[in-house]
């Protein structure tokens, strides 16, 4: 087994959550955008675990409960006990006519459709159909689902749902579940650190989970939100390291960002990235993948995985070794932000 470093969530909690530096992360069990096989699903999961990953993530969302379906297999060999888990609340998943599925990006799903509720039963209904579909008697980390712009449509639907989960009192059912230790931290998981830092500006929140938006094509974040979470002692989990895409093919034709093919001006930026990375020997995935490690704030990244192989290839990426003239380069000529901490100041690899 491959041990890895770990790092505590935040210091807040009355339970600690103790973090690997890498997390297996569910959605692509969910059959996103392609059907993966039973057989593969469960290597994947006990790769990671075997790797020395603890920390797993999933969601309703994630194959309308066939990701959530597939970690409780795995869950039953590994022992509760000795991992770290989370998955995520706002979408209840009903029984409906087949017609009526709304798989999202997933595909082959069991036959239900989404109803986004942000409400104090919504939260609690879709908790107890996550603890069933997981067979655990609770989460670690349960989080508010898609309350961005992104996933939303607009702002001013976004602006909805946050208000919704405070005004029919989702987010007094967190707080609830929590004081309660049926889970031990609650935070939001989205694409955008905007409504994350509105979020804190609301309510107390010990954690995000944050698809891309801090990555080596991105460090807005900086501005204000991560130096937010610094000082508000809130841990983030890391997902989309890639950008959807571009940072793990490089800047090839058709290339994704942001789940679009990426305009010009990312393609050429993407490409002088790969340069320096070129000029250290360093594969532009394995720069990607550890960048976001480098702030402090980052306490774990889960790229996804659907076979073993790629398990074994993210772990491989992690414990590449990357010079620290490599991350100055990117410095030096402006490829990333001067205020960006670099994982050579701030190494979490073991």
């Amino acid at each position: 087994m491959t041990a890895l470093k770990t790092q505590r969530l935040n210091d807040r909690t009355a339970r600690p959550i103790d973090l690997t530096e890498m997390g297996f992360g569910g959605a692509p069990l969910g059959n996103l955008y392609r059907k993966v096989s039973e057989e593969d699903a469960q290597a994947a999961l006990q790769a990671a675990y075997d790797n020395g990953i603890r920390y797993f993530d999933t969601a309703p969302q994630y194959g309308l409960g066939r990701s959530e379906m597939r970690f409780a297999t795995a869950i039953k060999r590994f022992g509760r006990e000795n991992i770290q888990l989370s998955t995520k609340i706002g979408r209840l998943l009903l029984d409906c006519e087949p017609h009526e599925v709304t798989p999202e990006a997933f595909v082959d799903v069991p036959q239900k459709r989404i109803v986004f509720d942000y409400s104090y039963d919504g939260v609690m209904r879709s908790y107890e159909a996550s603890r069933q579909r997981l067979e655990v008697a609770n989460a670690d980390i349960l989080f508010v689902h898609d309350v961005c712009a992104f996933s939303q449509g607009s702002q001013e639907a976004s602006d909805a749902r946050v208000r919704e989960l405070f005004d029919l009192g989702g987010y007094k059912a967190l707080t609830e579940l929590k004081e309660a230790g049926d889970v031990a931290a609650i935070g939001a998981g989205v694409n955008e650190w905007q409504v994350c830092q509105k979020l804190l500006g609301l309510a107390d929140f010990d954690c995000f989970l944050l698809a891309g938006r801090y990555t080596l094509l991105e460090q807005d974040a900086l501005e204000s939100f991560l130096p937010l979470c610094e000082q508000r002692d809130v841990g983030i989990i890391l997902g989309g390291p890639y950008n959807s895409g571009i940072l793990a093919t490089g800047a090839v034709p058709g290339a994704k960002y942001n789940y679009a093919d990426a305009p010009p001006e990312i393609l050429e930026r993407v490409r002088k990235i790969e340069d320096v990375c070129r000029s250290h020997s360093v594969p532009l995935i394995a720069a990607a993948l550890q960048f976001v490690l480098g702030h402090p704030s980052v306490k774990t990244v889960i790229p996804g995985a659907v076979n073993a192989a790629e398990v074994e290839a993210n772990i491989a990426l992690l414990k590449t070794d990357i010079p620290a003239a490599l991350w100055s380069d990117l410095r030096s000529t402006g490829l990333i932000r001067p205020d960006a901490p670099l994982p050579s100041e701030t190494s979490h690899v073991a």
